[in-house]
């Protein structure tokens, strides 16, 4: 008898290239508040936190309109994956976690600024996180069952 392990060949469903530029273009306008937030942090320049309220607001329609693309996707069987379940998970983190650092950056410039920056953080380790999911090889894998 052999004990080897089966490996199970789903056909591979890899996500549309406009989808990966939606999610791929949420990454740098996160990167941007985030930079906007350091250079507030540093100068306390108050257009430093609008500029990154703007961006931020870029972000989201990015990331929203790519996290509705993901879960469109999942109503077909193949595209079903462990992996690609956790990649709509973080993308849908990402938008909770964006659309709550727009409502800290929308408080008064001095009181939000260690707040803010945290917030940005998580939102850029999030995205990164999703993106690592989408653009790596985690996608292509296939699963081996014993």
């Amino acid at each position: 008898m052999d004990n080897h392990p089966v490996i199970v060949t789903q056909p591979y469903r890899p996500l549309h290239p406009l989808h990966l530029l939606l999610a791929g273009s949420a990454f740098p306008l996160f990167l941007g508040a985030l930079i906007a937030d350091i250079a507030y942090a540093r100068s306390y320049e108050i257009q430093w936190t609008n500029f990154a309220s703007w961006l931020l607001v870029g972000a989201l329609v990015f990331a929203v309109i790519a996290l509705v693309w993901a879960l469109v996707s999942l109503l077909t069987p193949t595209a079903r994956t462990r992996t690609r379940f956790i990649y709509v998970g973080l993308l849908a983190l990402t938008c909770v976690l964006g659309f709550v650092n727009s409502l800290i950056h929308a408080m008064d410039a001095w009181q939000k600024m260690p707040q803010a920056l945290v917030w940005s953080v998580l939102c850029v380790a999030s995205i990164g996180a999703s993106l690592w999911f989408a653009l790596g090889g985690t996608l292509r894998r296939r699963e081996v069952l014993p």
